[in-house]
């Protein structure tokens, strides 16, 4: 499957050590017990002044085998092989991401608690849990941008539109009366069809549930018209004719499917939805720290293999410096605070 392909790239690595009882025995070979002992001190000290000397944990907010996770996984085993050092997931799933936020940042920022983050998710999470303890742009160093995961605009065969224009002509001329599903109250799939919503000038019939396998269901009944999900788990029915995908929400195609145009594309100037991931550090962390891993990231996304499989799941590589991710972060943050405060979204 789709996911298992991501999967398989994201199992943990494992890393080679010498032995204790092997350093001791080059310090004991007669006339080389000296400078067997002064080369190892050397050695120690030079691995300590290397970035990094010891493996390196990565915080997920959201539960294994979910995109996020799949994505972290997926790269942090390129990346792992190249720093030669173990990257170790730790799944801290809850409260739309910001419970494994909070833990993140109260982490010391020594280089080796790093973040990975769906950052849209959780620059709408900033505006629905406002006394939450974590702050993208207070609490954390931004390292790089790593990939942009779209989610596809699909409809139940009964919805009589072929194309996004249809969809909003049969809209307009039902408003207030469609319903569609989320992924939950406050998802990135409730907020950007309140986004469309928006943008288009009706009203519409929020039906959360909770994540996909629960909305997916319904979908496929005709108990709800239409939902924005990822395009690992919409291709499965769209290629089986339960659902009919009409367009992408990102500014871009996709490479996977490059004949489903973009909302705007197909009809909604203005709607630019991304649905951004990336790595953060603990505010404080060392700047070689930061350096170092946005090389790696930079390395691992240049990986055929791996784009291969992200762009299979539906993800396009979007790799970008520090600053880049701490401006799209800002923008993130002020767009969706928009939108929650104009649809009137209460968690």
């Amino acid at each position: 499957s789709q996911e298992s392909d991501l999967m398989t790239l994201g199992k943990p690595l494992h890393t080679v050590s010498v032995s204790r009882r092997e350093v001791l025995a080059v310090g004991a070979r007669g006339t080389l017990a000296a400078t067997g002992a002064g080369l190892l001190g050397w050695t120690s000290a030079a691995r300590a002044d290397t970035y990094p000397s010891k493996p390196i944990r990565l915080i997920v907010a959201f539960p294994p085998a979910g995109a996020t996770d799949i994505l972290a996984r997926a790269i942090s085993q390129r990346m792992a092989i190249s720093l030669g050092q173990q990257i170790v997931i730790e799944n801290r799933p809850g409260a739309g991401g910001t419970i494994g936020l909070d833990i993140a940042a109260r982490s010391p920022a020594d280089g080796y608690n790093a973040y990975f983050c769906a950052m849209t998710n959780q620059a709408i999470a900033e505006h629905l849990y406002p006394k939450a303890a974590g702050s993208l742009v207070r609490d954390f160093d931004p390292v790089g941008l790593v990939a942009n995961g779209a989610h596809m605009l699909n409809v139940h065969p009964s919805v009589p539109a072929r194309t996004v224009s249809e969809f909003v002509a049969w809209l307009k001329a039902n408003d207030g009366k469609v319903n569609y599903a989320s992924q939950g109250n406050g998802t990135l799939s409730h907020l950007e069809t309140e986004l469309l919503s928006q943008r288009i000038g009706v009203r519409l019939v929020h039906v959360p549930y909770k994540g996909s396998s629960g909305a997916l269901p319904d979908l496929i009944a005709g108990n709800v018209s239409f939902m924005f999900d990822s395009v690992a788990a919409s291709m499965p029915h769209v290629k089986s004719g339960a659902l009919r995908a009409l367009g992408v929400a990102a500014t871009q195609r996709l490479p996977i499917l490059p004949d489903l145009p973009t909302i705007a594309e197909g009809g909604v100037p203005g709607y630019d939805v991304d649905n951004w991931f990336g790595v953060y550090l603990p505010k404080g962390s060392p700047e070689s720290a930061i350096t170092r891993l946005n090389d790696e990231i930079t390395k691992a996304l240049a990986n055929p293999e791996l784009q291969t499989l992200l762009g299979r799941n539906g993800f396009a590589s979007a790799h970008g410096p520090a600053s880049r991710l701490a401006q799209v972060t800002a923008q993130e943050i002020e767009k969706w605070g928009r939108v929650v405060k104009s649809a009137n979204v209460r968690i």
